[in-house]
Protein backbone atom coordinates (compact mmCIF):
# COMPACT_ATOMS: atom_id res chain seq x y z
CA UNK A 1 0.00 0.00 0.00
CA UNK A 2 1.61 3.29 -1.12
CA UNK A 3 1.66 6.39 1.08
CA UNK A 4 -1.20 8.16 -0.67
CA UNK A 5 -3.52 5.15 -0.47
CA UNK A 6 -2.61 4.64 3.18
CA UNK A 7 -3.31 8.30 3.98
CA UNK A 8 -6.72 8.14 2.27
CA UNK A 9 -7.55 4.98 4.22
CA UNK A 10 -6.64 6.57 7.57
CA UNK A 11 -8.51 9.77 6.64
CA UNK A 12 -11.60 7.78 5.66
CA UNK A 13 -11.60 5.83 8.93
CA UNK A 14 -11.20 9.02 10.94
CA UNK A 15 -13.99 10.79 9.04
CA UNK A 16 -16.31 7.81 9.58
CA UNK A 17 -15.62 7.93 13.31
CA UNK A 18 -16.18 11.68 13.55
CA UNK A 19 -19.55 11.35 11.81
CA UNK A 20 -20.61 8.31 13.78
CA UNK A 21 -21.78 9.62 17.15
CA UNK A 22 -24.16 8.05 19.64
CA UNK A 23 -27.19 9.51 17.85
CA UNK A 24 -26.16 7.72 14.66
CA UNK A 25 -25.99 4.52 16.67
CA UNK A 26 -29.45 4.92 18.19
CA UNK A 27 -31.50 6.11 15.17
CA UNK A 28 -31.09 3.14 12.74
CA UNK A 29 -32.35 0.28 14.99
CA UNK A 30 -35.41 2.32 15.94
CA UNK A 31 -36.07 3.04 12.26
CA UNK A 32 -35.80 -0.67 11.42
CA UNK A 33 -38.17 -1.54 14.26
CA UNK A 34 -40.99 0.70 13.01
CA UNK A 35 -40.27 -0.11 9.33
CA UNK A 36 -40.77 -3.85 9.78
CA UNK A 37 -41.09 -5.54 6.40
CA UNK A 38 -40.39 -2.20 4.68
CA UNK A 39 -36.94 -1.86 6.27
CA UNK A 40 -35.00 -1.98 2.96
CA UNK A 41 -36.97 0.90 1.38
CA UNK A 42 -36.76 2.80 4.65
CA UNK A 43 -33.00 2.25 4.73
CA UNK A 44 -32.66 3.70 1.22
CA UNK A 45 -34.39 6.91 2.32
CA UNK A 46 -32.17 7.07 5.40
CA UNK A 47 -29.03 6.55 3.30
CA UNK A 48 -29.90 9.53 1.09
CA UNK A 49 -29.86 12.07 3.90
CA UNK A 50 -27.69 10.37 6.54
CA UNK A 51 -24.93 9.38 4.09
CA UNK A 52 -25.48 11.10 0.76
CA UNK A 53 -25.93 14.62 2.10
CA UNK A 54 -22.89 14.52 4.45
CA UNK A 55 -20.79 13.17 1.57
CA UNK A 56 -21.96 16.05 -0.62
CA UNK A 57 -21.15 18.39 2.27
CA UNK A 58 -17.55 17.12 2.38
CA UNK A 59 -17.26 17.56 -1.40
CA UNK A 60 -18.87 21.03 -1.33
CA UNK A 61 -16.65 22.26 1.50
CA UNK A 62 -13.47 20.85 -0.05
CA UNK A 63 -14.29 22.37 -3.45
CA UNK A 64 -15.21 25.75 -1.96
CA UNK A 65 -11.89 26.09 -0.11
CA UNK A 66 -12.05 23.74 2.85
CA UNK A 67 -13.87 25.80 5.46
CA UNK A 68 -17.50 26.44 6.32
CA UNK A 69 -16.74 30.13 5.74
CA UNK A 70 -15.90 29.40 2.12
CA UNK A 71 -19.19 27.57 1.58
CA UNK A 72 -21.26 30.68 2.36
CA UNK A 73 -19.03 33.31 0.78
CA UNK A 74 -21.03 33.52 -2.46
CA UNK A 75 -23.95 34.89 -0.47
CA UNK A 76 -21.69 37.45 1.22
CA UNK A 77 -18.81 37.61 3.68
CA UNK A 78 -20.96 38.91 6.56
CA UNK A 79 -23.60 36.22 6.00
CA UNK A 80 -20.87 33.59 5.78
CA UNK A 81 -19.34 34.53 9.13
CA UNK A 82 -22.73 34.66 10.90
CA UNK A 83 -23.89 31.40 9.33
CA UNK A 84 -20.62 29.63 10.16
CA UNK A 85 -20.57 30.89 13.75
CA UNK A 86 -24.15 29.74 14.39
CA UNK A 87 -23.42 26.26 13.05
CA UNK A 88 -20.12 25.91 14.92
CA UNK A 89 -21.75 26.93 18.21
CA UNK A 90 -24.82 24.77 17.63
CA UNK A 91 -23.01 21.54 16.77
CA UNK A 92 -20.16 22.41 19.12
CA UNK A 93 -20.17 23.63 22.74
CA UNK A 94 -23.85 24.59 22.85
CA UNK A 95 -25.20 21.15 21.96
CA UNK A 96 -23.31 18.28 20.39
CA UNK A 97 -20.07 18.27 22.40
CA UNK A 98 -21.70 18.35 25.89
CA UNK A 99 -24.17 15.69 24.76
CA UNK A 100 -21.35 13.31 23.80
CA UNK A 101 -20.14 13.36 27.38
CA UNK A 102 -23.64 13.03 28.84
CA UNK A 103 -24.55 10.15 26.51
CA UNK A 104 -21.33 8.32 27.31
CA UNK A 105 -22.24 8.41 30.98
CA UNK A 106 -25.92 7.47 30.54
CA UNK A 107 -25.42 4.56 28.10
CA UNK A 108 -21.77 3.62 28.45
CA UNK A 109 -20.86 3.99 32.11
CA UNK A 110 -23.98 4.12 34.30
CA UNK A 111 -25.43 0.72 33.17
CA UNK A 112 -22.13 -0.98 34.10
CA UNK A 113 -20.95 1.13 37.06
CA UNK A 114 -24.15 2.50 38.59
CA UNK A 115 -22.39 4.37 41.37
CA UNK A 116 -19.81 6.10 39.18
CA UNK A 117 -19.77 9.88 39.55
CA UNK A 118 -21.09 11.70 36.46
CA UNK A 119 -18.76 14.62 37.23
CA UNK A 120 -15.71 12.35 37.30
CA UNK A 121 -16.94 10.68 34.11
CA UNK A 122 -17.12 14.07 32.37
CA UNK A 123 -13.63 15.04 33.56
CA UNK A 124 -12.17 11.78 32.21
CA UNK A 125 -14.11 11.98 28.94
CA UNK A 126 -13.16 15.56 28.12
CA UNK A 127 -9.63 14.99 29.38
CA UNK A 128 -9.30 12.31 26.70
CA UNK A 129 -10.87 14.64 24.14
CA UNK A 130 -8.30 17.31 24.99
CA UNK A 131 -5.44 14.80 24.70
CA UNK A 132 -6.43 13.98 21.14
CA UNK A 133 -7.11 17.56 19.97
CA UNK A 134 -4.23 19.46 21.58
CA UNK A 135 -2.03 18.78 18.53
CA UNK A 136 -4.33 19.29 15.51
CA UNK A 137 -1.93 17.83 12.94
CA UNK A 138 -2.03 14.47 14.75
CA UNK A 139 -5.79 14.26 15.30
CA UNK A 140 -6.69 12.30 12.18
CA UNK A 141 -3.93 9.76 12.66
CA UNK A 142 -4.86 9.15 16.30
CA UNK A 143 -8.56 8.78 15.53
CA UNK A 144 -8.08 6.80 12.33
CA UNK A 145 -5.42 4.41 13.59
CA UNK A 146 -6.49 3.89 17.21
CA UNK A 147 -10.14 4.66 17.89
CA UNK A 148 -11.94 3.79 14.64
CA UNK A 149 -10.76 0.15 14.39
CA UNK A 150 -11.93 -0.46 17.98
CA UNK A 151 -15.28 1.19 17.24
CA UNK A 152 -15.84 -0.84 14.07
CA UNK A 153 -14.87 -4.14 15.70
CA UNK A 154 -17.39 -3.72 18.50
CA UNK A 155 -20.18 -2.58 16.16
CA UNK A 156 -19.69 -5.49 13.79
CA UNK A 157 -19.58 -7.99 16.67
CA UNK A 158 -23.13 -6.87 17.53
CA UNK A 159 -24.33 -6.77 13.90
CA UNK A 160 -22.86 -10.14 12.87
CA UNK A 161 -24.30 -11.83 15.94
CA UNK A 162 -27.69 -10.36 15.04
CA UNK A 163 -27.47 -11.59 11.45
CA UNK A 164 -26.58 -15.18 12.36
CA UNK A 165 -28.88 -15.31 15.41
CA UNK A 166 -31.87 -13.10 14.51
CA UNK A 167 -33.97 -11.83 17.38
CA UNK A 168 -37.16 -12.54 15.44
CA UNK A 169 -38.78 -11.60 12.14
CA UNK A 170 -40.35 -8.48 10.67
CA UNK A 171 -44.14 -8.79 10.76
CA UNK A 172 -45.61 -5.29 10.39
CA UNK A 173 -45.94 -2.96 7.40
CA UNK A 174 -45.51 0.82 7.69
CA UNK A 175 -48.67 2.88 7.24
CA UNK A 176 -46.72 5.96 6.12
CA UNK A 177 -44.29 6.12 3.21
CA UNK A 178 -41.18 4.13 4.26
CA UNK A 179 -38.96 6.08 1.87
CA UNK A 180 -40.13 9.43 3.27
CA UNK A 181 -39.80 8.22 6.87
CA UNK A 182 -36.25 7.05 6.27
CA UNK A 183 -35.44 10.31 4.50
CA UNK A 184 -36.67 12.49 7.36
CA UNK A 185 -34.97 10.35 10.03
CA UNK A 186 -31.67 10.79 8.22
CA UNK A 187 -32.34 14.52 8.06
CA UNK A 188 -32.55 14.58 11.86
CA UNK A 189 -28.99 13.26 12.33
CA UNK A 190 -27.72 16.77 11.38
CA UNK A 191 -24.57 15.27 9.86
CA UNK A 192 -24.84 17.58 6.86
CA UNK A 193 -23.93 20.45 9.20
CA UNK A 194 -20.98 18.55 10.61
CA UNK A 195 -19.74 17.72 7.11
CA UNK A 196 -19.24 21.41 6.35
CA UNK A 197 -16.71 21.67 9.15
CA UNK A 198 -15.09 18.23 9.09
CA UNK A 199 -13.64 18.85 5.62
CA UNK A 200 -11.41 21.51 7.18
CA UNK A 201 -10.03 18.98 9.68
CA UNK A 202 -9.25 16.62 6.79
CA UNK A 203 -7.48 19.31 4.75
CA UNK A 204 -5.48 20.43 7.79
CA UNK A 205 -4.28 16.89 8.30
CA UNK A 206 -3.27 16.59 4.64
CA UNK A 207 -1.23 19.79 4.87
CA UNK A 208 0.51 18.31 7.90
CA UNK A 209 1.34 15.22 5.85
CA UNK A 210 3.01 17.34 3.18
CA UNK A 211 0.25 17.62 0.55
CA UNK A 212 0.50 21.20 -0.69
CA UNK A 213 -1.29 21.01 -4.04
CA UNK A 214 -4.90 22.20 -3.61
CA UNK A 215 -6.32 19.91 -6.28
CA UNK A 216 -4.63 16.93 -4.67
CA UNK A 217 -5.96 17.94 -1.23
CA UNK A 218 -9.51 18.16 -2.59
CA UNK A 219 -9.17 14.85 -4.43
CA UNK A 220 -7.88 12.97 -1.38
CA UNK A 221 -10.53 14.52 0.89
CA UNK A 222 -13.31 13.43 -1.49
CA UNK A 223 -11.87 9.89 -1.67
CA UNK A 224 -11.75 9.77 2.13
CA UNK A 225 -15.37 10.96 2.19
CA UNK A 226 -16.42 8.14 -0.14
CA UNK A 227 -14.64 5.58 2.05
CA UNK A 228 -16.37 6.97 5.15
CA UNK A 229 -19.73 6.83 3.32
CA UNK A 230 -19.21 3.13 2.50
CA UNK A 231 -18.45 2.41 6.16
CA UNK A 232 -21.55 4.31 7.28
CA UNK A 233 -23.68 2.41 4.77
CA UNK A 234 -22.53 -0.98 6.07
CA UNK A 235 -23.08 -0.03 9.70
CA UNK A 236 -26.42 1.73 9.15
CA UNK A 237 -27.69 -1.16 7.04
CA UNK A 238 -26.74 -3.68 9.70
CA UNK A 239 -28.29 -1.67 12.54
CA UNK A 240 -31.53 -1.08 10.61
CA UNK A 241 -31.72 -4.84 9.96
CA UNK A 242 -31.27 -5.54 13.69
CA UNK A 243 -34.19 -3.26 14.44
CA UNK A 244 -36.34 -4.89 11.76
CA UNK A 245 -35.55 -8.37 13.12
CA UNK A 246 -36.78 -7.20 16.53
CA UNK A 247 -40.06 -6.00 15.01
CA UNK A 248 -41.99 -8.97 16.43
CA UNK A 249 -40.21 -8.83 19.80
CA UNK A 250 -40.44 -5.23 21.04
CA UNK A 251 -43.21 -2.63 20.97
CA UNK A 252 -42.93 -0.16 18.10
CA UNK A 253 -42.87 2.78 20.51
CA UNK A 254 -39.88 1.44 22.49
CA UNK A 255 -37.55 4.39 23.27
CA UNK A 256 -34.50 4.47 21.01
CA UNK A 257 -31.84 4.05 23.70
CA UNK A 258 -33.84 1.33 25.51
CA UNK A 259 -34.24 -0.58 22.25
CA UNK A 260 -30.53 -0.53 21.49
CA UNK A 261 -29.63 -1.69 24.99
CA UNK A 262 -32.28 -4.44 24.87
CA UNK A 263 -31.09 -5.74 21.48
CA UNK A 264 -27.45 -5.78 22.56
CA UNK A 265 -28.19 -7.50 25.88
CA UNK A 266 -30.33 -10.13 24.15
CA UNK A 267 -27.68 -10.87 21.51
CA UNK A 268 -24.60 -10.83 23.71
CA UNK A 269 -25.92 -11.54 27.20
CA UNK A 270 -24.01 -9.99 30.10
CA UNK A 271 -21.24 -9.00 27.71
CA UNK A 272 -23.83 -6.87 25.89
CA UNK A 273 -23.67 -4.06 28.44
CA UNK A 274 -19.90 -3.94 28.17
CA UNK A 275 -19.92 -4.11 24.36
CA UNK A 276 -22.52 -1.35 24.05
CA UNK A 277 -20.69 0.73 26.63
CA UNK A 278 -17.48 0.51 24.58
CA UNK A 279 -19.27 1.31 21.31
CA UNK A 280 -21.11 4.32 22.75
CA UNK A 281 -18.00 5.67 24.48
CA UNK A 282 -15.89 5.36 21.31
CA UNK A 283 -18.62 6.80 19.08
CA UNK A 284 -19.07 9.78 21.38
CA UNK A 285 -15.35 10.31 21.92
CA UNK A 286 -14.50 10.37 18.20
CA UNK A 287 -17.31 12.83 17.51
CA UNK A 288 -16.25 15.00 20.45
CA UNK A 289 -12.68 15.03 19.15
CA UNK A 290 -13.70 16.08 15.63
CA UNK A 291 -16.06 18.81 16.80
CA UNK A 292 -13.70 20.22 19.44
CA UNK A 293 -10.84 20.45 16.94
CA UNK A 294 -13.15 22.18 14.50
CA UNK A 295 -14.30 24.73 17.09
CA UNK A 296 -10.65 25.48 17.93
CA UNK A 297 -9.61 25.96 14.32
CA UNK A 298 -12.65 28.07 13.44
CA UNK A 299 -12.42 30.61 16.26
CA UNK A 300 -8.64 30.77 15.98
CA UNK A 301 -9.02 31.82 12.36
CA UNK A 302 -12.02 34.09 13.02
CA UNK A 303 -10.06 36.01 15.67
CA UNK A 304 -7.01 36.33 13.37
CA UNK A 305 -4.95 34.23 15.83
CA UNK A 306 -5.78 36.53 18.76
CA UNK A 307 -7.35 33.49 20.43
CA UNK A 308 -4.96 30.56 20.26
CA UNK A 309 -6.14 27.12 19.14
CA UNK A 310 -4.91 25.61 22.41
CA UNK A 311 -6.82 28.12 24.56
CA UNK A 312 -10.05 27.57 22.59
CA UNK A 313 -9.98 23.76 22.78
CA UNK A 314 -9.18 23.85 26.50
CA UNK A 315 -12.04 26.31 27.12
CA UNK A 316 -14.39 24.18 24.98
CA UNK A 317 -13.54 21.02 26.92
CA UNK A 318 -14.02 22.75 30.29
CA UNK A 319 -17.31 24.34 29.19
CA UNK A 320 -18.57 21.03 27.77
CA UNK A 321 -17.56 19.06 30.88
CA UNK A 322 -19.66 21.40 33.02
CA UNK A 323 -22.70 21.41 30.75
CA UNK A 324 -22.60 17.65 30.30
CA UNK A 325 -23.84 17.58 33.91
CA UNK A 326 -25.74 20.84 34.36
CA UNK A 327 -28.61 22.05 32.16
CA UNK A 328 -27.92 20.01 29.06
CA UNK A 329 -31.60 19.32 28.37
CA UNK A 330 -32.40 23.03 28.52
CA UNK A 331 -29.55 23.76 26.09
CA UNK A 332 -30.94 21.13 23.73
CA UNK A 333 -34.39 22.73 23.84
CA UNK A 334 -32.89 26.09 22.96
CA UNK A 335 -30.61 24.70 20.24
CA UNK A 336 -33.14 22.57 18.34
CA UNK A 337 -35.10 25.53 16.84
CA UNK A 338 -31.77 27.03 15.80
CA UNK A 339 -30.73 23.82 14.03
CA UNK A 340 -34.11 23.51 12.33
CA UNK A 341 -33.67 27.04 11.02
CA UNK A 342 -30.14 26.67 9.64
CA UNK A 343 -30.34 23.09 8.30
CA UNK A 344 -32.32 23.87 5.10
CA UNK A 345 -29.93 26.75 4.40
CA UNK A 346 -27.01 24.34 4.81
CA UNK A 347 -28.56 21.85 2.37
CA UNK A 348 -29.11 24.59 -0.22
CA UNK A 349 -25.50 25.78 0.09
CA UNK A 350 -24.13 22.23 -0.10
CA UNK A 351 -25.98 21.39 -3.30
CA UNK A 352 -25.17 24.72 -4.93
CA UNK A 353 -21.46 24.48 -4.08
CA UNK A 354 -21.22 20.93 -5.42
CA UNK A 355 -22.69 22.07 -8.75
CA UNK A 356 -21.16 25.54 -8.60
CA UNK A 357 -19.89 25.41 -12.18
CA UNK A 358 -23.45 25.18 -13.49
CA UNK A 359 -25.07 27.74 -11.19
CA UNK A 360 -24.94 31.55 -11.55
CA UNK A 361 -23.33 33.20 -8.53
CA UNK A 362 -26.26 35.61 -8.23
CA UNK A 363 -28.67 32.75 -7.52
CA UNK A 364 -27.04 31.91 -4.17
CA UNK A 365 -28.59 34.89 -2.36
CA UNK A 366 -32.12 34.22 -3.61
CA UNK A 367 -31.98 30.49 -2.93
CA UNK A 368 -30.73 30.98 0.63
CA UNK A 369 -33.31 33.70 1.28
CA UNK A 370 -36.15 31.50 0.00
CA UNK A 371 -35.11 28.60 2.21
CA UNK A 372 -34.48 30.81 5.24
CA UNK A 373 -37.94 32.43 5.15
CA UNK A 374 -39.61 29.03 5.50
CA UNK A 375 -37.07 27.55 7.95
CA UNK A 376 -37.47 30.60 10.21
CA UNK A 377 -41.17 29.80 10.39
CA UNK A 378 -40.35 26.19 11.35
CA UNK A 379 -37.91 27.37 14.03
CA UNK A 380 -40.42 29.81 15.53
CA UNK A 381 -43.12 27.15 15.43
CA UNK A 382 -40.94 24.74 17.45
CA UNK A 383 -40.20 27.50 19.96
CA UNK A 384 -43.93 27.87 20.52
CA UNK A 385 -44.19 31.32 18.94
CA UNK A 386 -47.67 31.93 17.53
CA UNK A 387 -47.28 32.08 13.76
CA UNK A 388 -50.64 30.53 12.98
CA UNK A 389 -51.49 33.10 10.31
CA UNK A 390 -48.66 31.66 8.18
CA UNK A 391 -49.58 28.02 8.69
CA UNK A 392 -52.23 27.84 5.95
CA UNK A 393 -49.85 29.42 3.44
CA UNK A 394 -46.94 27.13 4.37
CA UNK A 395 -49.12 24.00 4.24
CA UNK A 396 -50.13 24.77 0.64
CA UNK A 397 -46.51 24.77 -0.57
CA UNK A 398 -45.62 21.53 -2.40
CA UNK A 399 -43.67 18.98 -0.28
CA UNK A 400 -44.64 20.75 2.97
CA UNK A 401 -46.24 17.55 4.28
CA UNK A 402 -42.82 15.87 4.04
CA UNK A 403 -41.06 18.69 5.89
CA UNK A 404 -39.57 20.25 2.76
CA UNK A 405 -41.69 23.35 2.32
CA UNK A 406 -38.45 25.33 1.95
CA UNK A 407 -37.37 23.55 -1.25
CA UNK A 408 -39.65 25.24 -3.79
CA UNK A 409 -39.10 28.78 -2.36
CA UNK A 410 -35.34 28.15 -2.52
CA UNK A 411 -35.53 27.16 -6.20
CA UNK A 412 -37.80 30.10 -7.07
CA UNK A 413 -35.61 32.54 -5.11
CA UNK A 414 -32.48 31.32 -6.88
CA UNK A 415 -34.06 31.68 -10.32
CA UNK A 416 -35.45 35.15 -9.59
CA UNK A 417 -32.16 36.62 -8.36
CA UNK A 418 -30.26 35.01 -11.22
CA UNK A 419 -32.65 36.60 -13.75
CA UNK A 420 -32.70 39.93 -11.91
CA UNK A 421 -28.92 40.31 -11.78
CA UNK A 422 -28.46 39.08 -15.35
CA UNK A 423 -30.86 41.81 -16.55
CA UNK A 424 -29.04 44.44 -14.52
CA UNK A 425 -25.73 43.33 -15.99
CA UNK A 426 -27.18 43.39 -19.51
CA UNK A 427 -28.54 46.91 -18.98
CA UNK A 428 -25.16 48.03 -17.64
CA UNK A 429 -23.35 46.61 -20.69
CA UNK A 430 -25.71 48.45 -23.06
Amino acid sequence: MNKKTKDVFVLGLALFAMFFGAGNLIFPPSLGLIAGKNWIVCAIGFFITAIGMPLLGIIASAKAGGTIDDVGNKVGSTFSKIFATIIILAIGPLLAIPRTGATTYEMGIKPIFSGFSPILASIIFFGLTLYFVIKPSEIVDKVGKILTPLLLIMIFVIIIKGIFSPLGTATTIMKESPLSKGFTEGYQTMDALASLVFAGVMLSSLVGKGYTDIKEQVSLTIKAGILAAIGLGLVYGGLIYLGASANSVYALDTPKSDLLMAITNTLLGDFGKVALGIVVALACLTTSIGLTATVGSFFNKLSNNKLSYTFIVIATCIFSAIFANVGVEMIVKVAVPLLVTVYPVAIVLIIMNVFDGFIPSASYTGAVTGALIISLYDGLHIMGVDVGFLENIINKIPLSSFGFAWLIPAVIGGILTALLFSKKNSAYIK
